[in-house]
């Protein structure tokens, strides 16, 4: 692994931020100045006066030219992520208040409210919007906050903490520009701050503002500070994530809840002579310039047909700019054609660029339905059905590699197995190689574990790296009988790409025939149902022996291994044809032996016959033990991956 120590920053006074000799951001003297402030009993500070836009005084105060002058700034998304406790929706509440971006009533109406002490405002109570966040001292739902300074416009998403809610922080963060993790100077760097800096890093953010809070209660400890720093530093170094997701490191002091750092300049931390948290996200950079440059993608989301003589392809730009005139390819028909009109509420526009959402009308009429994509001709993106990816688990069930999930990119759902776990993250020890070495291979994800898969899709679809392209490259998984999402996705490598899977690494291997067995030679191959259905075709057997009340349990197991086959997506029908095993499918059915002593004991077979392969098993009588046998059998017979069985 390369070391990244290069880019990460402690910032002193020899930065190029842009920040006046006192460290507070530089403003023009006619407007705000968050360095002058006073002492007030309830925050430490008094908000600073609200903005004053030189160019528009009182008198010749224009909307239309106020408006234009908020159109012209640039748009940054920050989100925050960290451990329970650490501060993060005080430290929010603390930019939100002394930028003047919450309304008298919203202040009164958490006076005498909260956690904090007597006579002081608990500021968190500002995004924690939900009765329970209230009633716990808690975040638990994504809080976004609008509020904007003379200079820029911000849009925030505060994220919980606690670690049952960390699909709530992923959320937050897949939109973000930059993250702010939060650390409790008390406490150190946490395994739940280590987990949502990781996620972070995944989800491609590329500055991350470690911001260690309440510096006050350690008496604003320089000391404390720097090992913090270090901590951080370390852990994020041995993240093995790739060179193209490589983020910078930013480290501020800050106590959110007394305001130092925050807005204004810190008295407590002379030794510290950085800029505030304010004045360094005024000096970010924001990913929309980088998203306008990139190869254009464009998302069908919904065809407008408003009449019979407008047909349009309404969506979101994911990445790029586009003209009338300009050449377009339709995927996955590949059909090309030039752009006719972009059409939007206000008026058709010259150009549009990424993220704008708008109608596109093409000169030819191509078939084109929800799901698929316009893109640049010279540079389209992969299509494919095999790829890998870091997998974020949400779900209380664990990954279950049999099971076939709903896979959603963009505005396309596709079927898709996950066909292999090729490893997991472990948070205290996130390098890679160390882990491989030192920990078997783990068979499942559990609820907020994070590890790399390998994808098979039942149907191609087109996607670029993540690192490339954030929305093109980003899917999440859904439980088909449910309807809920189970993971979020980031796709790594793909499989035309050096180092990726493909088709011919899959875990199942094509079928044989079954012995006097005809096959059928037609438009779909073995191979292409083996890959489809995840399985090999055989028959399945199973016999009773004994007495009639050995046949009922004999049907009872044979219940329920179709059933668990069939939610597992396996094409299992019941029949005693070998042309069915011989097509690809499960043949499955249940025959009772006659015995001539009606005394026999009684006994229940499975046979599984495969090609000229054939093999037995006798089966428990508690039908759940017989399903685990059963599968056992199979996967022995190398019908089911061998996967299938965790």
């Amino acid at each position: 692994m390369s070391d990244r120590s290069e880019l990460i920053t402690i910032h002193s006074a020899g930065n190029d931020t842009a920040t006046a000799p006192n460290g507070a951001p530089r403003h023009d003297p006619q407007t705000w100045d968050p360095s002058v402030v006073e002492d007030s009993p309830l925050l430490g500070h008094t908000p600073a006066p609200e903005h004053v836009y030189p160019d528009a005084a009182p008198s010749t105060f224009s909307v239309e030219a106020y408006l234009a002058e908020e159109r012209g700034k640039d748009l940054l998304r920050f989100s925050t992520a960290g451990s329970v406790d650490d501060g993060k929706s005080t430290l929010i509440g603390r930019l939100l208040y002394d930028t003047q971006s919450v309304y008298d009533d919203q202040v009164r109406s958490i006076e005498g409210k909260g956690t904090t002490a007597p006579g002081v405002l608990d500021l968190a109570l500002l995004t924690d919007g939900l009765r329970a966040e209230r009633e716990q001292g808690i975040t638990i739902d994504v809080a976004y906050r609008y509020f904007a300074t003379p200079h820029r416009k911000f849009i925030i998403a505060d994220t919980p903490g606690h670690e049952q809610y960390t699909r709530n922080m992923a959320t937050g963060a897949s939109t973000a520009d930059v993250a702010i993790v939060l650390v409790d100077a008390r406490k150190g760097v946490l395994r739940q701050s280590r987990r949502h800096a990781y996620i972070t890093a995944l989800l491609g953010v590329r500055n991350v503002i470690v911001a260690v809070n309440k510096m006050d209660l350690v008496d604003w400890s320089e000391e404390v500070f720097r090992e913090i720093c270090e901590q951080f530093r370390l852990f994020f170094t041995s993240l093995d994530i790739g060179e193209e997701l490589t983020a910078r490191l930013h480290f501020i002091p800050v106590s959110a809840l007394a305001g130092d750092n925050v807005v204004s300049e810190s008295q407590a931390m002379p030794w510290y002579d950085g800029p505030t948290l304010l004045a360094l996200l005024e000096s970010l950079p924001s990913s929309s310039h980088s998203d306008a440059d990139a190869p254009f993608r464009f998302a069908v989301q919904r065809i407008t047909r408003p009449n019979l003589d407008f047909r349009g392809f309404a969506g979101q730009i994911s990445a790029g700019t586009v003209r009338p005139g300009d050449k377009v390819r339709a995927l996955p028909s590949g059909q090309s054609s030039r752009i006719a009109r972009i059409v939007t509420y206000g008026g058709d526009l010259v150009e549009a660029t990424a993220p704008l959402s708008v109608t596109l009308t093409l000169e030819d009429e191509i078939d084109i339905s929800r799901g698929d994509l316009l893109v640049a001709p010279e540079q389209a993106p992969h299509t494919t059905t095999h790829f890998e990816a870091s997998l974020v688990w949400m779900d209380q069930a664990p990954l279950d590699v049999s099971r076939r999930y709903l896979l959603k990119q963009t505005s396309r759902t596709v079927q898709a197995y996950v066909r292999s776990l090729l490893r997991t993250v472990d948070l205290e020890n996130p390098d890679s190689a160390a882990v491989a070495e030192s920990a078997p291979v783990a068979r499942s994800l559990a609820i907020n574990s994070i590890g790399m898969v390998a994808i098979e899709t039942l149907l191609p679809i087109s996607l670029d790296s993540y690192a490339a392209n954030r929305h093109m490259g980003s899917f999440i998984l859904i439980d088909a009988q449910s309807n809920a999402t189970v993971a979020a996705g980031m796709v790594r490598r793909i499989a035309d790409e050096p180092g990726a899977g493909s088709p011919a690494e899959s875990t199942t291997q094509a079928p044989t025939d079954l012995s006097g067995a005809e096959t059928n030679d037609g438009a779909v191959t073995l191979e292409e149902r083996s890959q489809r259905w995840g399985h090999v075709g055989a028959l399945l057997t199973i016999t009773a022996s004994g007495t009639f009340a050995t046949k009922a349990v004999a049907n009872s197991i044979a219940n329920l291994v179709e059933r668990t086959l069939f939610e597992r997506g396996a094409f299992i029908v019941r029949s005693a044809l070998s042309e069915v095993a011989a097509a690809g499918a499960l043949a499955l059915t249940v025959r009772e032996q006659a015995v001539g002593d009606v005394q026999a004991e009684a006994r229940i077979q499975l046979h599984v016959q495969r090609g000229e392969t054939a093999l037995s098993q006798t089966l428990a009588p508690d039908p759940q033990r017989a399903l685990a046998q059963a599968l056992a059998l199979l996967t022995q017979a190398n019908i089911l991956a061998q996967e299938e069985l965790s």
